[in-house]
């Protein structure tokens, strides 16, 4: 996959850290935030960290999308995130991915060093998947049933995998229909946006039926409250279960793994690579 100026290999799971340049993202919100304006020199030694212990990508957003969580304006999303994708691509060699729906963001995050775009709404808001064409990035597809602030309160499917399945078909062709390239896009599941716990599990002990598409399948599933359902466990006493669920997804065939602890999952992945070596000797 071709990410601005940089290749990735994804024919074996590589990690994405998450940044989140906002006041109340569900885990690190306000941590890398704040009076107004992101931490920056927090954010070098962050970005630092994670690509020191194995992140290929850094996932930066500027808009909460947590249930419940409400919008926030194009201007205050530029103003979160450009000064970071201005930071970060200057001092890294890594891919840094935009984590947002709004087409104006799009456009500003790839002159200031976006590499790849990724969009919980899969680029229906109007002209986003026009710009997303024109700029030539790769996409990542999400599906979400609902809108943040009330995707939680009763999601329904009569087959959850049938229908995440045909969402993200459906907009994978309407990708290539628009001109971006099959070998330029990536699909993720979505958990935790529009899911019950019982939703959740289905399409993870079903995700390889996502890869039949033939598209890399991100998965986001770090510290995420279907732990909490599962453990009972706080935000930040979940780290176990999200290196469980971590490595779950990449045997299920998760091409990328969006996570908050990248040392602790890159750990994982070797684990996991070691295993499959001795398989395959």
């Amino acid at each position: 996959m071709r990410c601005a100026g940089t290749e990735l290999d994804l024919s074996t799971p590589i990690i994405m850290g998450v940044l989140n340049i906002t006041p109340d993202s569900f885990s690190d919100g306000g941590r890398w935030f704040s009076h107004g304006q992101a931490d920056l020199d927090a954010l070098r030694r962050e970005a630092s960290a994670m690509v020191e212990a194995g992140a290929r990508i850094l996932d930066i957003g500027g808009e909460s999308t947590r249930p419940g969580a409400t919008a926030v304006s194009p201007q205050q999303e530029l103003d979160r995130v450009l000064p970071v994708f201005e930071t970060l691509s200057r001092e890294f060699d890594v891919v840094l991915s935009l984590d947002s729906s709004t087409p104006a963001v799009m456009r500003a995050a790839a002159s200031a060093g976006a590499g790849l775009l990724n969009d919980v709404r899969a680029f229906q808001r109007d002209d986003a998947l026009a710009v997303a064409a024109d700029l030539g990035l790769p996409v990542c597809l999400m599906h979400m049933q609902g809108e943040p602030d009330t995707m939680q309160q009763a999601p329904k499917y009569a087959d959850v995998l049938a229908e995440v399945q045909g969402f993200l078909k459906a907009r994978a062709t309407d990708c290539v229909n628009a001109g971006i390239p099959r070998s330029q896009i990536v699909i993720d599941p979505g958990f935790g946006f529009g899911k019950t716990l019982e939703h959740n599990l289905c399409l993870l002990a079903q995700l390889h039926r996502l890869t039949d598409l033939g598209f890399p399948v991100l998965v986001g599933l770090s510290r995420k409250s279907l732990i909490a359902k599962l453990t009972g466990r706080e935000v930040d006493d979940r780290l176990p279960g999200s290196l469980a669920l971590a490595m779950l997804a990449a045997q299920n065939g998760a091409g990328i793994l969006r996570v908050h602890d990248v040392a602790e999952t890159a750990d994982v992945l070797r684990i996991l690579q070691a295993l499959r070596d001795v398989q395959n000797s």
